[in-house]
């Protein structure tokens, strides 16, 4: 190939669907980080009878090695802290606070009862 000629590089871009997260869980080992992104969502189905409840759940799960991980959380920092100074600080939602303190008082244990770890989010 001569100097005057041009190398042309072609890129294929494969964009994936869009995903809402309203759950995420992180796990590790010695060479990865695994995200876990979780949609989960109830589903009513007005023909059943039995009064049974059912909810969707889909997983989006991303890995990364350390580095990448690290270097994930600073640009995630390096956003949040371009929106609280173009939109305001994030906080939670009045909504949320609330249910959050209801379900602290409503789920108070006694004295006899067992501590169980919770599994999710």
């Amino acid at each position: 190939m001569g100097k005057d000629e041009e190398q042309k590089i072609n890129f294929v871009i494969n964009d994936g669907d869009s995903f809402y997260a309203n759950e995420i869980s992180i796990t590790f080992g010695p060479a990865q980080f695994s995200a876990d992104f979780k949609n989960i969502s109830p589903r009513v189905d007005m023909r059943g009878q039995d009064g049974s409840k059912t909810f969707a759940l889909k997983h989006n799960v991303v890995i990364m090695e350390p580095f990448q991980a690290k270097n994930f959380i600073k640009v995630l920092n390096d956003a949040i802290v371009r929106y609280e100074k173009d939109f305001g600080t994030i906080e939670m939602p009045k909504q949320l606070k609330a249910a959050e303190k209801k379900f602290k008082l409503d789920n108070k244990p006694s004295k006899n009862t067992p501590s169980v770890p919770s599994y999710f989010g």
